[in-house]
């Protein structure tokens, strides 16, 4: 099986990239699943249900999330009727939606750091080691976690505590890539940071100007979205859907050109 992880999504360039990119990539790459992260989705801060249906009409077969899953005011009602998009599993009890699904035979789970992250958000060990738990005999033997986190020591803590029992801990949320991906000895495909679909010449997808001026004064600022070239950040994980087992993980990096 073959399974693409597509980064963080920021704002009208990053899904105008994916309309235009992720049909192509799933024909040329044989790809079975494709799992979009969309937390940025929605002008750069949160998805909305319109912008979530728009990444699954153009190949998206599961919406991912992060800290910023309730931006968008509304999202926290409209999540209930998307069976396909996911929030952090390890949100504090009372939060609406569900931290994981089986999509075409695939266990997806998301979840969020806390090493500077959400104080909020519950122990995500133990939030995924209680779904194993609970799941036991019936959770798919090809599961794949989007790590929505901020420290790469805590990225690369949770691949190494879930090596065999994930096929793949695959990172998002600091929206640039790492050179990292490899496959660790028990068989779990483990990367970082996947990247960003979102501009190139940007702070996180975000104009430059105001985010520099905040650094250097403190002062609040209202940040937008870049323009120009946007850039494309995905991996491809191949998994034995027998076994679970990674047999490869792979860079899939491409750029689109600015919207006329």
């Amino acid at each position: 099986m073959r399974i693409l992880f597509v980064g963080d999504v920021v704002g009208r360039p990053g899904r105008e990239a994916v309309r235009a990119l992720l049909p192509v990539l799933r024909a040329e790459l044989a790809v079975d699943l494709a799992i979009v992260n969309g937390e940025n989705a929605a002008g750069g801060a949160g998805l909305t249900a319109e912008i979530a249906r728009e990444l699954q009409a153009v190949g998206a077969d599961v919406v991912t999330n992060g800290n910023h899953v309730w931006d968008q005011r509304a999202f926290a009602a409209d999540i209930e009727r998307l069976d396909f998009a996911l929030r952090p599993l390890n949100l504090a009890p009372g939060n609406p939606g569900r931290g994981w699904l089986v999509a075409k035979g695939v266990l997806v789970v998301n979840a969020i750091g806390r090493t500077f992250m959400a104080p909020t958000a519950d122990d995500p060990f133990r939030a995924v080691d209680a779904l194993l738990g609970e799941l036991g005999e019936r959770a798919p033997a090809v599961r794949i976690l989007d790590w929505h986190a901020e420290a790469t020591s805590e990225k690369l803590a949770m691949g190494w505590h879930l090596d065999g029992r994930f096929s793949a801990v695959l990172g998002s949320h600091t929206h640039v890539p790492t050179a990292d991906a490899r496959v660790l000895p028990g068989g779990t495909a483990l990367v970082c940071d996947t990247g960003m679909v979102g501009p190139r010449d940007s702070v996180l997808g975000m104009d430059p100007a105001a985010i520099v001026g905040r650094f250097r004064d403190g002062m609040p600022r209202r940040s937008q979205v870049a323009s120009g070239p946007v850039a494309f950040n995905s991996v491809l994980v191949d998994v034995d859907e027998t076994t679970g087992r990674a047999r490869s993980i792979a860079r899939v990096d491409r750029e689109v050109a600015a919207a006329a």
